[in-house]
């Protein structure tokens, strides 16, 4: 899911990035999970800062601290964030700091451990092998029951990720990941109500990923903030969804087939599609230019199987589908840097895994915060 951080992408080619159509957008599902932990470690990194500062030199203002590095997939098109983004930060914020007031389990002022940077095997790419693999995950796809949801019910996806960035602290960057969590999350088919749960991050309640626009109007949804309600009215010929896909992401990232190729990773890794448009995503990936196969990928489970993948050539870095290699069944997605160096003072290398996911649970549930018996 890469370009770098402050580089602006904005959103459906639309007005200047700074009117208010742009600042009122829903953040795409996937993407709360990304700014919140950016934001976690901010503030960690803030708070810590100024606790070594203050204990070396009482009347000494703390050095400034801060987090930076290439974002995760999760952060592509959500550079412009929403009064709905907002809100969530402003929640996430309160519940940390109240925790770090009460005392953090890995001393004061911290609640994000950080730990060596995750590094991989670079599999080995296929430019030949992708078409007739994803007409096999194709197939296997339609297979699959496709999720029946009421109105009154929600769509749960239980997840695991972790990521990888440069921590600047003073004068000193290092290259850190942040530990594997896990994720739950509820959303009604039409997206007005929502739940995160995200244990160490949003406290054991979580917070509600429900929220209308500064007019109070509930935001429109669209291909990169989508609804499940949403993603049932989009079309299921490959060739239509796909023309649609490069209309609606014109201008966007690193040229449009890469755009087209993380578009439709976003959707499979962060909704529930239903069967017949997953069916339709997959081959309409099949033609898009550059797309490889991979011989081995490992997800953020530790599950080893085959990926579809694209390397971003403007990033040097790879975004991997990976399937389970039997079923054929999606299991999650990771990003590594395949090529050259990127970050502060080059400290990503070829091999570190920038982002790394695992679907682990995928269902419909009658009640929000619901845990399915096989995410308990």
């Amino acid at each position: 899911m890469n370009p770098d951080l402050s580089r602006p992408r904005p959103a459906r080619g639309e007005e200047h990035p700074l009117l208010l159509p742009l600042a009122e957008r829903e953040l795409p599902a996937g993407r709360h999970q990304f700014h919140k932990e950016r934001l976690m470690a901010q503030i960690h990194e803030d708070l810590r800062a100024a606790d070594i500062a203050t204990a070396a030199a009482p009347a000494a203002p703390a050095a400034p601290a801060r987090a930076t590095g290439p974002r995760n997939p999760f952060l592509r098109r959500a550079v412009f964030v929403p009064a709905a983004a907002f809100a969530l930060a402003g929640a996430l914020a309160a519940g940390f700091l109240s925790y770090v007031d009460r005392g953090a389990a890995d001393g004061p002022g911290s609640t994000v451990a950080t730990g060596p940077a995750l590094t991989t095997r670079i599999g080995t790419a296929d430019p030949k092998g992708a078409p007739q693999l994803l007409d096999r995950i194709s197939l296997a796809s339609a297979s699959a029951a496709g999720p029946a949801v009421r109105a009154d019910q929600f769509i749960y996806i239980g997840s695991k990720a972790a990521n990888t960035y440069v921590k600047t602290v003073g004068d000193k960057s290092t290259l850190v990941s942040l530990p594997l969590h896990v994720r739950h999350q509820w959303n009604s088919p039409d997206g007005t109500k929502g739940w995160l749960i995200e244990p160490g991050n949003t406290g054991p309640e979580g917070v509600t990923l429900a929220g209308r626009d500064e007019k109070g109007n509930i935001p429109t949804p669209y291909l990169n903030a989508p609804t499940h309600n949403y993603l049932a009215a989009l079309p299921t010929d490959p060739d239509v969804l796909l023309r649609r896909i490069y209309e609606e992401t014109k201008g966007m990232g690193n040229g449009p087939d890469q755009e087209a190729f993380t578009t439709i990773g976003d959707l499979l890794s962060s909704s529930y599609p239903p069967a017949e448009l997953t069916t339709a995503l997959y081959k309409a990936a099949a033609k898009i230019p550059g797309v490889v196969t991979v011989d081995e990928a490992v997800d953020a489970a530790g599950r080893s199987g085959i990926a579809v993948a694209r390397l971003d050539e403007h990033s040097g870095q790879r975004v991997e589908w990976i399937f389970d290699r039997q079923a054929l069944t999606f299991l999650g997605e990771r990003t590594v840097q395949v090529q050259g160096e990127a970050g502060e003072q080059g400290l990503i290398k070829p091999g570190t895994v920038l982002y790394t996911s695992a679907v682990m649970t995928r269902t419909v549930v009658d009640r929000i915060k619901e845990l399915p018996p096989t995410a308990r």
